[in-house]
């Protein structure tokens, strides 16, 4: 454990303990299951992962008190062979979330978990460790998802997820939504009582009903998790510091902002090192969200926030709820080049990394195979005939495009692969190095993909008269649920995308929509 992370969780401890007596519930008498919102593990590394509870308790006396958890890390299922056990504290002030950051595992190994509190036990949990730095594993397989609205439609596909066996999963961001149940209910596949979410009991709350279907916890406890996060973990289209109270009164939002980032962090696998300051003096303004993931010389994963530092959408109205969409003619803002959808910190960190990914493409013991830049959304340009410009994607922020285009373009990683979602389609592109021009060089490839439940909102004959203007669009699809799931081996990116039959049913069936491969040393992809 690096000294940042043993500070904080020195520092956490340190305020379990000073707590008084009366606040210790050690161990509970328990009137229901305290591991009912599940078990997840995260951000593997080649020696350790982050593992993940939740804590839900219903005697106001144990809501109110500190807990100690068990926890225990076998290389068997029935936990015959132990390598691990220790104990965390499950504190009041951060929801009772407990994270165990492990070190000293083996490389490249599957493990079994599992947490306990008095009586009570956890399901068991699989994770594993990534390969060793100089190792190049014959293949690696990564689940890619985003958006899943509770009410939208069920959470099937994540049992398919499950039965395809992924190493990882990448979710890019939209976990919860904030919004209350629309009042018409007629075609919903289900419903909530929660209010619109504001405060960090709302947050909370919304998360608990998300990880209360069983489909999702089996997803979490299938593999390790890598997660991201875009604008329904806090409000619609918001950016930065600016919500839907504009620019000019963000006091308000950005309390809002802060209890919405706590919750975040308390329901997610995330490292101690994510928080700005040690726990409980950790300030909720900033978290570390951007990160790289290292899977030996196979890949090596970017993973983006692009909320957190964003310059708000262009032409958009301080008051509006929603970003929306621009004529560009009439919208001088949007080529200016000081716009940045990442802003400029992250914009280096991505650079230096891509130029190292590079660099080492040079030395062949050290090659980095595939250069992963997994983010919120669709990095390829849409041009719409009407000339319109959606202003929340990376058409909204063309400079900034333009600067990530350019970094691609010149430190030259072997192979580059984009990832998004948000949109709620999926969309398979090639990425040229100029985007207004089909006939420049194509320098890498992306794979956009569709909502876990969430709608679409348009149709197929718009999709579809959006990919006749688009030549680099390889394929454009809407109104199908699913995930994408990458196979990645040294020579080859295999990408396929899987969509449900029907998301109103929770035991919807599922079949792949298409298939893209990617060579090796080839930029651009081709139907499998």
């Amino acid at each position: 454990m690096d000294r940042r992370a043993f500070l904080q969780h020195a520092a956490c401890a340190a305020t379990a303990a000073a707590l008084p007596r009366w606040a210790w519930s050690n161990p509970p008498t328990l009137q229901s299951n305290p591991f009912a919102l599940g078990i997840a593990s995260g951000d593997p590394t080649a020696d350790g992962v982050v593992l993940w509870t939740r804590l839900m308790l219903t005697q106001p006396a144990q809501m109110q008190a500190a807990h100690t958890v068990r926890w225990e890390v076998a290389h068997d299922a029935r936990f015959a062979q132990i390598v691990h056990k220790g104990e965390a504290p499950a504190l009041p002030q951060l929801g009772h979330s407990v994270h165990v950051e492990l070190r000293g595992l083996q490389p490249a190994r599957w493990y079994h978990y599992r947490f306990m509190l008095g009586d009570a036990v956890s399901t068991v949990g699989r994770t594993r460790t990534a390969p060793a730095a100089g190792d190049l594993p014959g293949a690696l397989r990564i689940a890619f998802a985003s958006c899943q609205r509770w009410e939208h439609g069920h959470y099937a596909a994540w049992r398919h997820l499950v039965a395809d066996q992924p190493d990882l999963v990448l979710f890019l961001g939209d976990y919860i939504y904030e919004y209350a149940t629309p009042k018409n209910t007629s075609d919903l596949a289900r419903t909530h009582s929660l209010r619109l979410a504001t405060t960090l009991a709302d947050y909370r709350d919304r998360y608990a009903l998300h990880k209360s279907d069983t489909a999702l916890q089996a997803a979490h406890a299938a593999c390790p998790w890598s997660v991201t996060w875009d604008d329904h973990e806090v409000q619609n289209d918001y950016a930065a510091s600016a919500g839907h109270a504009g620019r000019g009164d963000a006091a308000s939002f950005l309390t809002q902002r802060g209890a919405a980032w706590q919750a975040f962090y308390e329901n997610m696998p995330l490292r101690a090192a994510s928080l700005n300051r040690p726990f409980p003096d950790t300030q909720w303004d900033a978290l570390q969200v951007y990160r790289r993931l290292r899977w030996g010389r196979l890949a090596h994963i970017h993973l983006l926030d692009t909320r957190q530092y964003r310059h708000w959408q262009a032409c958009r109205a301080p008051e509006s709820t929603s970003a929306g969409a621009v004529r560009g003619t009439s919208c001088a803002e949007l080529a200016a080049p000081s716009r940045s959808l990442l802003g400029s910190a992250q914009e280096q960190w991505l650079d230096t990394g891509l130029a190292a990914d590079a660099a080492a493409s040079n030395a062949e013991q050290d090659t980095t195979r595939w250069s992963v830049i997994a983010q919120q959304t669709l990095f390829s340009p849409r041009h719409y005939p009407s000339g319109t410009v959606t202003t929340d994607n990376w058409d909204g922020y063309p400079a900034a495009r333009a600067r990530l285009l350019q970094a691609v373009a010149q430190r030259k990683p072997r192979n580059t692969v984009l990832l998004g979602g948000d949109i709620h389609q999926n969309y398979v592109c090639r990425v040229h190095a100029d985007p207004d021009r089909p006939d420049s060089p194509v320098i890498a490839s992306e794979f956009c993909g569709t909502s876990i439940s969430s709608r679409s909102g348009t149709t197929q004959d718009k999709v579809d008269a959006v990919v006749r203007h688009n030549p680099h669009v390889l394929l454009a699809r809407c109104d199908l649920r699913g995930y994408g799931l990458a196979h990645i081996t040294p020579t080859q990116w295999t990408t396929t995308l899987r969509v449900l039959d029907d998301p109103m049913h929770p035991d919807s069936g599922a079949s792949t929509l298409a298939r893209f491969v990617v060579q090796d040393g080839r930029a651009g992809l081709v139907p499998a």
